[in-house]
């Protein structure tokens, strides 16, 4: 998974050609962190078809607004570099990042 900034999320993500998958998640939040190792399991049998990506909203709380993440966890789906589809907070179970990823294979 590709560690995203607030310095590198629009070259990674917004101009990206294709889709990203973006987990948006804190140090301090206990969901996100228990979420971590089933994404990055989907990341690694996903990853021929999407960009995988993390962001540590702790440290990018601006960006985080700006791209409407009103919760975490959070799994964002980018298109083109626009936001296409997300699973949040009690939602963000590997099972629904799962289905929302299948979608657009």
């Amino acid at each position: 998974m590709v560690v995203l900034d607030k310095n590198t999320f629009e070259e990674e993500v917004l101009k990206h050609e294709g889709i990203v998958v973006v987990d948006f998640w804190s140090e301090g939040c206990e969901p996100c962190k228990a979420l971590l190792p089933e994404v990055e399991e989907l990341a690694n049998e996903y990853n021929d078809n999407f960009k995988f990506c993390k962001l540590d909203t702790t440290k990018a709380r601006r960006l985080a607004i700006k791209e409407k993440v009103l919760g975490l966890p959070t799994i964002a789906i980018y298109k083109d570099g626009a936001k296409i589809d997300e699973v949040t907070k009690d939602d963000a179970t590997k099972t629904n990042i799962e289905q929302m990823i299948k979608k657009y294979i």
